[in-house]
């Protein structure tokens, strides 16, 4: 049990001992020079995971999408995307920005996909389902981007490969920051064509780092132990959306909650607002997403101890209502 159950996000988990050894003594050298040869097994090492040529480190899942889009896009295209997707919603509408828009109609550039979908509670989608979006997509000439931030959830939760998963896709990135527990980092994983372009699109955004082999260093951590533990985050988020669903004035839908996040309902005004500070002054942190709308997220350093003291808090705050 922690101090502070905090639930709010999977961003917010702590790296472990070996992440922070193996950065104090990383291997490094000038990446934007291609000589950190700790960056270079991290990007061998999430090309072979994803089934991709190649892949190129970035420090953020946001800089990673926008990297990936405007390599495979040009000014004035449209990308068809989720009216839900991360990227639409909380990239700061960089691919608008920097990639240009046009008043007429656009010709598409791009089709992007989100695994697991935040928004929708981290929702899966299967291989099989991305398989049939991609293969409209390239009938028509369009390539596909999957934002995986959370990949490697829905590959445990799915019990298939990543690279099932990303088969289909000309391009995906994946997340080392959330679940996986690194500090800072993101991979972009492609053909070796689409990764060299998305190379030049890193520099040109002010993305191009130096000896970064101390950030890489944990990452390669956490793809080496942290993505088969991420079922434990399953089961703790399947314990709390259960223990939700009984209480008054909550609805949720236990058929969404299929791996670390889920998303209720608080039928009361008010009452989402109450919740968060009511849990705040039983040090439990939830955030609110909406009116009426509350998300929590396990990871790693929250245990099944935590989700008990989690749910007395919710239940001692909706018993007064």
């Amino acid at each position: 049990m922690h101090d502070v159950v905090d639930l709010r996000s999977d961003t917010l988990t702590l790296p472990t001992q070996a992440m922070r050894d193996a950065m104090a003594r990383a291997e490094v050298g000038d990446d934007v020079w291609e000589e950190d040869p700790t960056v270079r097994r991290l990007e061998a090492v999430a090309a072979r995971r994803t089934g991709k040529e190649a892949a190129l480190f970035v420090s953020s899942g946001t800089q990673g999408n926008l990297v990936a889009v405007l390599a495979q896009t040009r000014a004035g295209q449209e990308v068809i995307l989720d009216a839900d997707s991360h990227v639409f919603n909380y990239e700061g509408a960089g691919a608008a920005v920097f990639g240009g828009s046009n008043i007429h109609i656009p010709t598409t550039g791009l089709v992007c996909l989100e695994n697991t979908h935040n928004r929708h509670g981290g929702t899966c989608c299967t291989p099989e389902e991305i398989e049939a979006v991609a293969a409209a997509a390239h009938a028509a000439g369009v390539p596909v981007h999957l934002d995986g931030a959370r990949l490697f959830n829905a590959a445990v939760a799915l019990g298939r490969p990543a690279a099932d998963f990303a088969r289909p896709v000309d391009s995906l990135t994946f997340c080392l920051s959330k679940g996986l527990a690194a500090p800072v980092g993101s991979l972009v994983c492609g053909s070796r064509e689409l990764v060299a372009r998305a190379r030049r699109v890193r520099k040109m955004l002010g993305g191009g780092m130096r000896q970064v082999g101390v950030l890489a260093a944990a990452g390669l951590i956490a793809l080496e132990s942290m993505v088969d533990r991420l079922a434990e985050d399953h089961a703790n988020c399947r314990r709390l959306a259960e223990g939700l669903a009984k209480l008054p004035r909550i609805g949720l839908d236990l058929a969404t909650v299929q791996t670390n996040i889920v998303i209720f309902r608080v039928d009361r005004d008010g009452g989402a607002a109450d919740l968060v500070t009511g849990c705040l002054a039983r040090k439990v942190k939830i955030h609110q997403t909406g009116p009426g709308t509350i998300r929590c997220v396990t990871h790693k350093d929250v245990d099944a101890d935590d989700i008990a003291r989690a749910l007395e808090a919710f239940r001692e705050i909706t018993a007064a209502w």
